[in-house]
């Protein structure tokens, strides 16, 4: 039996169980994984966070949704990953090497700031199945056409006027598997209450609806931005909180936000 201690975190909801691997090496099967996420039987999470020595950052993050499979992204994932590691140093600013090595950067404050890099709109970079105009991608005939964005991970966004009519439970895995998306998607739906204020709910890929979604956020006020609909920075409303999302001069997303430790404990596998 391994005996493999861990962090419960999380932002806005969006939940977490963080497994600092940086001295000593845990083997996780992709069943382990899913044994993990079990909210009835194991400890139960929206991403599984393995945190590892970087030779070029602070730290290395690798990302895992509930059903085993990898993420390439997790923006509160992230935030929660620079609180834990900011507790350990008086660093007034971290690197945070991501998957695809990405570099991320996060500032500490009372709210976690990450800056979450460049937006991408290209079809190739998203990946979507064809070139198409990914400001107005046809899906479903039911749902107006999606603005797709890669932040790190795929995100199909879909502007609508009243989000309390969107079944996220009906049409969520709908598009997360539609064709469209050779690495499937994250969904989301989005009202915008003002240039500064926009309301989102969120079906993640791999996890289902959660509280609340970092990289979705950030997915949302780029595609709001570059469409007009709304002002390069504004509040993100989800489920689990708020938070406050900027596109600054240079294109680059950042995010700000609270993060919360449940407990630590001790996995049995």
């Amino acid at each position: 039996m391994r005996v493999i201690p861990f962090i419960k975190m999380d932002g806005l909801g969006n939940d977490f169980v963080i497994i600092d691997m940086r001295k000593n090496k845990y083997a996780l099967s992709k069943k382990d994984i899913c044994k993990i996420s079990n909210r009835k039987t194991g400890v139960g999470f929206d991403q599984l966070i393995v945190l590892e020595k970087s030779k070029t950052c602070d730290v290395k993050m690798k990302i895992f949704n509930a059903d085993g499979s990898t993420a390439g992204a997790c923006g509160n994932g992230t935030r929660c990953v620079a609180s834990f590691i900011f507790a350990e140093n008086k660093k007034l600013v971290l690197t945070l090497e991501a998957p695809q090595n990405k570099i991320l950067k996060a500032w500490r404050g009372k709210l976690i700031k990450v800056d979450m890099g460049l937006p991408q709109k290209e079809w190739q970079k998203i990946p979507l199945a064809k070139n198409v105009d990914t400001d107005k991608v046809a899906l479903l005939k039911d749902l107006p056409k999606a603005v797709c964005t890669s932040m790190g991970n795929p995100h199909a966004v879909f502007f609508v006027k009243d989000l309390s009519k969107i079944d996220i439970a009906k049409y969520g895995p709908l598009i997360e598997n539609h064709k469209m998306f050779p690495e499937r998607t994250n969904v989301e739906f989005v009202q915008v209450l003002s240039a500064n204020k926009i309301k989102m709910r969120v079906w993640e890929r791999g996890a289902g609806i959660t509280n609340a979604c970092g990289s979705g956020a950030c997915a949302v006020l780029a595609g709001a931005y570059r469409n007009n609909l709304s002002a390069n920075k504004a509040q993100i409303i989800m489920d689990g909180g708020t938070l406050i999302i900027e596109q600054n001069k240079e294109g680059h997303i950042l995010m700000q936000g609270a993060t919360h430790t449940a407990f630590k404990g001790t996995l049995f596998l």
